[in-house]
């Protein structure tokens, strides 16, 4: 599997995470909502887009929403919903390009506000000590 497959399911699982969470199983049929938050309304795109570009495909990918959407905290469930994802991305060069065109590029952005913050993309062992010597 091409290293971009990969990157593209990656960077789609958290909007397609959020649509399942905001839409459940409708998401494969519901319109916009601007109720909903702008992650789970593009996740709700992605998914429209691979039903869409692979009708042949749409029992298999509506039955891992439906699972993902019965429980949202079932790892196997969402690695299911994923694996649906890399084969029409795999099976589909246009699809992979509507995909990345819909995906934010840039990169990633990481903000931290406020006293004592912290902010980075992966993080280990973080010690602050403000300039303090001795115990308290």
């Amino acid at each position: 599997m091409s290293a971009e497959i990969v990157q593209l399911v990656e960077q789609a699982g958290p909007y397609v995470a959020s649509a399942v969470g905001a839409y459940g199983t409708a998401v494969l049929t519901r319109a916009e909502d601007a109720a909903v938050d702008a992650t789970a309304n593009l996740g709700r795109r992605i998914l429209q887009a691979v039903l869409r570009r692979r009708p042949g495909q749409a029992a298999e990918l509506e039955g891992a929403v439906d699972d993902a959407a019965a429980d949202p905290d079932d790892a196997d469930a969402a690695a299911a919903l994923r694996q649906q994802l890399k084969r029409a991305l795999r099976e589909d060069a246009e699809l992979r390009a509507e995909l990345a065109g819909l995906l934010p590029s840039g990169g990633i952005t990481i903000t931290a506000s406020g006293e004592r913050s912290i902010a980075a993309y992966r993080i280990g062992t973080v010690n602050i000590d403000n300039g303090r010597s001795g115990t308290r």
